[in-house]
């Protein structure tokens, strides 16, 4: 009898947003890998230079170049990362985020408003726009949205990337009542601490926050890109049919410490 691998994803079509590099890199490769197709949209300009590199190794990548801050430039970038895809969306994957620190008495409004505007205004248009699609495939889908450790907890210096994380946890499981019953999958994964460029100030082990953070880990070791390909492999996958609104933490065993 054949047995049936669920975290297959041949054929299926994705957009992995902010995947020329950083964690949303890791999670487009473990897509690839695992059979899909896939369309990185990011404004870095290692953008096409990403897709080419995976595409090298064998695999169909692709990549649009589009400022998700901008409404205009993000609509016309998600419909341009559909027709590459050949006008069918299985998978969208929100993974760009930005961080600006500032104590909060002193915390401009324009970076305020950058923060919240990509990491929740822009998670909100492109889950709408992915529903969208969806709804007129009648495919349903799967829609994998980044939280964060502090969708859980206040941080220090970081109102906004809290503000904005916090947002994105509730907004998922608002999409999943509204769209479960359309066969849209809603989900999001929170990563705890990662060794990438957002948190180089924090993995100097000259900082005593670095050590603080790390004996704080039961795995006593902070996360990479590679660890968020499983799970989110297993998020846009027939593996978690059942799973609706949830907001799954990759964190080493941090926030239950």
């Amino acid at each position: 009898m054949a047995v049936k691998n669920f975290t297959d994803l041949t054929g299926k079509k994705a957009i992995v947003t902010g995947g020329a590099q950083g964690l949303s890199y890791g999670m487009a490769e473990g897509l690839l890998e695992a059979g899909a197709e896939v369309c990185i949209i990011d404004i870095s300009p290692r953008t096409q230079q990403a897709a080419e590199e995976l595409s090298r190794r064998g695999f169909i990548c692709r990549a649009v170049t589009a400022d998700l801050g901008d409404i205009e430039s993000l609509t016309q970038g998600f419909k341009i990362a559909v027709e590459a895809l050949g006008d069918h969306l299985d998978i969208l994957v929100n993974g760009a985020g930005v961080q600006k620190r500032h104590p909060v008495e002193e915390f401009p409004q324009e970076d305020w408003e950058f923060v919240m505007n990509l990491n929740l205004n822009a998670v909100f248009q492109l889950c709408k726009l992915a529903g969208r699609q969806f709804i007129s495939q009648n495919s349903g889908g799967k829609i994998i949205n980044i939280a964060s450790m502090l969708s859980f907890f206040g941080g220090y210096t970081v109102a906004a990337y809290a503000a904005s994380k916090g947002g994105v946890a509730q907004l998922t499981k608002a999409l999943c009542n509204e769209w479960a019953s359309k066969g849209i999958h809603v989900n999001a994964l929170a990563p705890g601490y990662m060794d990438t460029e957002m948190n180089t100030a924090l993995t100097d082990p000259s900082n005593p926050r670095y050590k603080e953070i790390t004996d704080r880990i039961p795995a006593r070791a902070w996360g990479t890109p590679e660890d968020m390909k499983g799970p989110c492999v297993f998020l846009a996958s027939a593996a978690s049919d059942y799973l609706n609104g949830a907001v799954i933490p990759v964190d080493g065993g941090y926030l239950v410490r």
